[in-house]
């Protein structure tokens, strides 16, 4: 019921909590060539180190919080018209009115610059390079993908991604996520191949992808002008619109993506389909509201203002992790100093795993002469021309804010909800789960075994790690990035929805919610309660 003092109650608790514990690794204070640090934009030495003052004024400018800190830290790229500079280092420094402040969360420290794990993890960013082209459809029977798995899997518990029933890295379910219910059904998510309708606009989800097969940052010279943020030239667009079929087409979706487009999309699917409301929605059939409609409260103008809202806030929570606490370098780099040492420019002290325990620093060099006609090049191939953003791997800002949005989508329907029950709401048809066809200008129906398990939990959960790891098949994010980072967002969605617990006439006092660790839990006034 309404609590006419819920205002000044939730200032004064979020007044009172004290900020969280941060706890990056030790990367920073251990190499003073900054080796495990985010330094790209800045100047950088031959061997694409940064300028240990440059770096230093980075630092300053966070810790002090001053403009004139900002100001004056320097730029790699400076000379150049279209040099690139810092990307908005000061978001997650401010404060909240609704929800946690940034500083009340946080995310694990991540896996050291010399360590296994960090080692696995670009063991896996350099195979969902080389595999771009690849259709999802075909993971199963692709000669490539077999080895890809073979690779992995051989990393035993180093490799964090998803295995079948028997503990097994399989080329079915490679580079998914490993939420509940990510290896039902096809790699994408039906919220990204169905039409939606934005009111009177039909929307077809065929997007402008790339040419296949072009990749960048190939040589030493462009990495390291990319490093020092000189601006590259722009993508080569396919002129043919296409459904996402391949890790390539997906990296260029979350390349230009709106910061909420997808759980948008995700939302107009579910209102427009008749998606069931959750049990706890006071304006659920059967619930207490009997003789009126939801609209500006529990209704759809509040779910289409309510989506944004969390994106905008995960994205200042995430950005605090970025840059205030971790710092953590990209993939880019850290295979540039794979590309280093193993040519024997200079030894890092990055882990045997990658250097001689896999397969996949052969096959990225068969890779590379293939397009370039050049040996001897370990460097990731990326699929934008300008590389990774201008701003730290983690965590990750699409990953975060795709869980954010995901979350408050699962507190509002009935996500147990079979999704072929959902309907066309032009046609009136059953929204039967598809795939993209082999070029992806049209869809097939997908006809596996386990379409009758397809669910909206299932495709809300995909939709998540399909933009967040969409950002790893691009080659710019980690695979502990989307991990942890999923975990964050989902606090600011929790964290958000408590706080207008309360606040409702119509008596709104929990929503139920899987988290993405598998658990229940009811979102009530004071929190989460485990179910």
């Amino acid at each position: 019921m309404l609590n006419p003092n819920r205002r000044t109650e939730l200032a004064a608790f979020w007044a009172a909590k004290p900020p969280a514990p941060q706890t990056p690794n030790a990367d920073e204070a251990s190499y003073p060539d900054r080796r495990g640090s985010f330094s790209k934009g800045l100047p950088h030495n031959a061997l694409g180190e940064v300028d240990p003052s440059a770096y230093n004024a980075m630092v300053t400018a966070v810790t002090t919080k001053l403009q004139s800190s900002f100001n004056g830290i320097p730029l790699g790229g400076a000379s150049d018209p279209m040099g690139r500079r810092l990307t908005n280092p000061q978001n997650g420094l401010g404060v909240e009115l609704i929800g946690p402040d940034p500083t009340h969360l946080a995310i694990p420290p991540a896996p050291p610059f010399a360590s296994a794990e960090i080692a696995a993890e670009i063991v896996e960013n350099y195979w969902m390079a080389i595999t771009r082209d690849v259709h999802f459809a075909d993971y199963g029977k692709d000669a490539l993908i077999q080895q890809a798995a073979t690779d992995l899997d051989g990393l035993g518990s180093l490799y964090q991604g998803p295995r079948d029933g028997s503990g097994a890295v399989v080329p079915q379910l490679l580079f998914r996520g490993t939420t509940p219910g990510e290896n039902v059904g096809p790699y994408v998510s039906q919220f990204l191949l169905q039409d939606c309708f934005f009111g009177a606009q039909q929307i077809d989800q065929r997007m402008q992808t790339v040419v296949a097969g072009k990749d960048y940052m190939l040589d030493f010279a462009t990495w390291l002008e990319v490093q020092r943020g000189f601006g590259q030239p722009k993508d080569m667009t396919d002129p043919t619109l296409r459904y996402i079929r391949n890790g390539r087409d997906l990296g260029q979706w979350v390349h230009v993506d709106v910061l909420y487009q997808a759980y948008f999309n995700a939302m107009l699917i579910l209102i427009n389909g008749g998606a069931r409301l959750d049990t706890g929605h006071p304006y659920r059939p059967g619930g207490p509201i009997t003789k009126e409609d939801a609209f500006g409260s529990l209704g759809g103008p509040h779910l289409q203002s309510l989506v944004p809202e969390v994106a905008r806030r995960a994205l200042r929570a995430v950005w605090y992790q970025k840059w205030a606490v971790h710092r953590r370098l990209r993939p880019e780099v850290f295979a540039g100093r794979v590309h280093l040492q193993r040519t024997g420019a200079k030894d890092y002290g990055i882990n045997p795993v990658v250097m001689s325990g896999s397969s996949v620093l052969d096959q990225v060099e068969a890779y590379v002469e293939a397009q370039t006609g050049n040996s001897d090049v370990y460097l990731l191939p990326m699929a934008f021309p300008e590389g990774s953003p201008i701003h730290p791997a983690y965590g990750a800002g699409h990953a975060t804010v795709a869980s954010a949005c995901v979350t408050v989508l699962k507190a509002w329907f009935d996500t147990s909800q079979n999704f072929a029950e959902l309907i066309n709401p032009r046609t009136g048809a059953s929204l039967s789960p598809v795939v993209a066809s082999a070029d992806g200008s049209t869809r097939d129906a997908y006809t596996g075994p386990d379409a009758a398990q397809i669910t909206v939990a299932t495709e809300l959960n995909k939709l998540a790690a399909n933009i967040g790891l969409g950002r790893n098949l691009a080659g710019v994010h980690w695979r502990s990035d989307h991990t942890e980072s999923i975990k964050l967002g989902e606090a600011i969605a929790i964290g958000t929805l408590r706080d207008y617990i309360g606040t409702f006439n119509e008596g709104w006092e929990r929503f139920y919610v899987q988290k993405f660790d598998g658990s229940f839990v009811a979102i009530t006034g004071d929190g989460e309660v485990p179910q």
